[in-house]
């Protein structure tokens, strides 16, 4: 039976000092006791909250989101994760901002930030723009800190970019772990990263980008399956490659679904569109070619057509190690008959994964918050610690 005392033991041997003040971009700019350290703390959260000890380590102070891109499980986990720390939540929209007049990033990034702890964004629709608006806000508000314009410099968290989902994936890591008893136990563990068709176009390439630049770090053979011209960022192919070779797993390109989840331990089928096809897409948004937009999403959708039968199968998951492999997904899933005629999944195969994919989104509020508690808490052991000594209850008994 788990005590707090075991996850503040295991953060006291992690070395992470270089989290504090710090931000949270790519997991892949990470080390390794550092992402370690997120899920320590993450789990340690959880274990709080379900034994009814306050978290709550800010008396006050916002949580600025800000989605260029519509959310379901990220928005409420974001807003989740600052309430669990206490933190109010103030999401930035655009449209009704002085951005729409032309106000500049670093004018928006400081004039949100007098009272903020964290700043959490998500900017994945264009190639090129995410990462980098991203860092654009940070090297503002760490400007502004230094000028002695805002007391503290508020902490980013990246919800979605171009290049990484850092909080799913690490999600998915964390649901990973517990559902094989600890990291120790994933090394030769294969797990397929595969495309699966979608009726739409245009989804991000972040997932898969941040599933093969995160699960190469754990030992395990991982498979990057797709159709000829669905390739993703080569320089996260390079990455994955380099993680494997470190980790003492395998990495590798396939154009067979099949032979991606022959003897698979855990299978995660997801839609994504091409790297080429998103840069042409970035450049037409950015000469406001609408036409140009249009005939390029007929012509995706058109592709992606040739491709149904890259769908997750009950045939297909047979194959899998003793027909059981892991079944992961983000959500929303394109499910057959359900949400579309065609799509990634079976209906029959989500179902019977339901209730461990709800599992595995559950666990990104806890990321997110552990994300925060890491770079605004110098000794956060000692933290954990007083938390549990001050003995608040969460609910009043």
């Amino acid at each position: 039976m788990k005590t707090l005392q075991d996850y503040i033991d295991k953060l006291n041997s992690l070395n992470f000092k270089d989290m504090y003040n710090g931000d949270f971009f790519l997991t892949w700019e990470k080390t390794d006791e550092e992402l370690e350290a997120v899920f320590t703390v993450a789990d340690a959260l959880r274990f709080m909250r379900e034994n009814n000890i306050s978290t709550k380590v800010f008396e006050s102070g916002l949580g600025i989101s800000l989605f260029r891109d519509n959310s379901t499980r990220t928005r409420f986990s974001f807003a989740s994760a600052c309430n669990l720390l206490g933190l109010e939540v103030q999401d930035l929209d655009e449209g009704k901002s002085q951005v729409a007049h032309g106000e500049t990033v670093r004018e928006t990034a400081n004039m949100i930030s007098f009272m903020a702890d964290v700043i959490g964004i998500r900017d994945d629709m264009y190639i090129g723009k995410g990462n980098a608006y991203m860092h654009e806000v940070v090297d503002a508000v760490t400007q502004g800190h230094e000028d002695g314009v805002l007391e503290q410099k508020p902490t980013l968290v990246n919800l979605q970019c171009d290049i990484d989902h850092p909080t799913q994936c690490m999600a998915d890591m964390l649901h990973i772990i517990h559902e094989f008893g600890g990291i120790e136990n994933l090394k030769g563990k294969k797990l397929a990263m595969t495309w699966a068709y979608s009726p739409s176009y245009g989804k991000p390439l972040s997932v898969p980008q941040g599933v093969v630049g995160l699960m190469t770090r754990m030992g395990m053979d991982v498979v990057l399956a797709h159709p000829e011209g669905y390739e993703i960022m080569p320089e996260v192919e390079e990455v994955a490659r380099k993680n494997a070779e470190k980790s003492g797993g395998s990495f590798r390109v396939s154009h067979d679904m099949a032979d991606a989840f022959q003897d698979a331990d855990i299978v995660y089928p997801k839609s994504w569109a091409p790297f080429a096809a998103m840069e042409k897409r970035t450049d037409l948004y950015g000469k406001g070619d609408s036409d140009g937009i249009k005939a390029l999403e007929k012509e995706l959708l058109a592709q992606n057509a040739e491709h149904k039968d890259w769908c997750c199968t009950e045939e297909l998951m047979k194959t899998t190690r003793d027909g059981k492999a892991l079944y992961l997904h983000c959500l929303p899933a394109d499910i057959n008959d359900v949400s579309c005629k065609d799509g990634e999944v079976e209906a029959s195969v989500f179902d019977r994964y339901r209730t461990p994919l709800y599992k595995e989104a559950s666990f990104k509020p806890y990321i997110i918050a552990a994300m925060i508690f890491l770079a605004k808490f110098e000794n956060p052991a000692q933290i954990l610690k007083k938390l549990e000594e001050r003995g608040m209850d969460r609910i009043f008994k």
